[in-house]
């Protein structure tokens, strides 16, 4: 594991250019991106952006994504798991209106700068800082938007593929050290950042993944609001995603049950041995009624608590 102690105490580098990168143009982007996602996307203005989810008609999560407002253009930043199945879901959708999709995610390098001393590595490298979440600003020919993978303060650079060493370089020399998937991983998971295609997917229902920034309510129709709105309506949720620490040294594996007494309350997506807590952090869909900090419960004999989810 390279680059743990750095994301959590100084600043790391990660390679995220597998991440999709679908680009839209054209006079309708803002409408059909509001007319398919659970965020505001009108009231963006240049330079600001959010996070939001893409629904099925059933209300279940097709994918996530960063929507990044330009001047000309909306850049989405998706998991790699969810680049094809974004870009096909929304040209699905594309019948009179006047929207270009592109995928630019070959042709661009995402490197992400993470850590608490992260604002001060693009400082020092003379890249601008925008200061708000999802704001973005140009560094030249890249792009910088106030992104992070792992739950902690960050930032994610774009620049073309052919200049990504070029920009490691650069950022190590400011001081950010390289950090690896594993580190990424864990730290996610200390700061109970789900991922799709780990803790999202399609199985889940968009309140059930209790990230509530990804939500807007008062933003009118979009696909799977129905049922979204019926959740808020009627609160008509049996489980949502929750951290926990288990006393263990060694994970359970997606899937696994975690019960009080007999019955089963809660069920892992992803988990992980974290050095500085000296236990498993986790990921799990609680059961309602269960899904308060401190709620203890068992896995094959081993002690677990929900913990607090970190702040939106």
């Amino acid at each position: 594991m390279t680059g743990y102690d750095a994301l959590r105490n100084r600043a790391a580098w990660l390679d995220l250019s597998a991440r999709g990168k679908i680009k839209l143009t054209g006079e309708d982007r803002a409408r059909l991106l509001h007319a398919m996602s659970t965020n505001h996307i009108q009231q963006l203005t240049p330079g600001a952006g959010c996070y939001a989810f893409f629904l099925n008609d059933k209300g279940r999560i097709l994918a996530d994504a960063n929507i990044l407002c330009r001047p000309d253009h909306f850049l989405l930043d998706t998991e790699p798991e969810t680049r094809e199945k974004l870009y096909q879901h929304l040209d699905h959708y594309i019948i009179a209106d006047d929207v270009t999709l592109e995928d630019r995610t070959e042709a661009t390098a995402t490197i992400a700068v993470e850590g608490p001393e992260s604002r001060a590595v693009l400082e020092r490298a003379g890249a601008p800082v925008p200061e708000a979440n999802y704001a973005t600003a140009d560094w030249g020919n890249r792009l910088v938007a106030r992104l992070n993978a792992t739950g902690s303060g960050g930032f994610f650079v774009f620049d073309a593929i052919e200049r990504k060493a070029e920009l490691i370089a650069a950022l190590e020399a400011a001081g950010a050290e390289p950090g690896d998937a594993e580190a990424l991983h864990v730290v996610r998971l200390e700061h109970g950042k789900p991922r799709y295609g780990e803790d999202l997917s399609e199985r889940f229902l968009a309140q059930e993944a209790n990230q509530p920034q990804a939500l807007h309510f008062n933003k009118g129709c979009y696909l799977g609001q129905e049922i979204v709105e019926r959740v808020r309506s009627r609160g008509q949720i049996h489980r949502v995603l929750m951290p926990l620490l288990l006393a263990s040294h060694t994970p359970p594996e997606p899937g696994a049950k975690l019960q009080i007494g007999d019955a089963n309350v809660a069920e892992i997506t992803s988990g992980a041995y974290s050095p500085a807590l000296g236990r498993v952090v986790a990921l799990a869909y609680v059961r309602t009624e269960h899904a308060r900090p401190h709620t203890a419960m068992t896995f094959d004999g081993v002690e677990a608590e929900v913990a607090s989810p970190a702040a939106q």
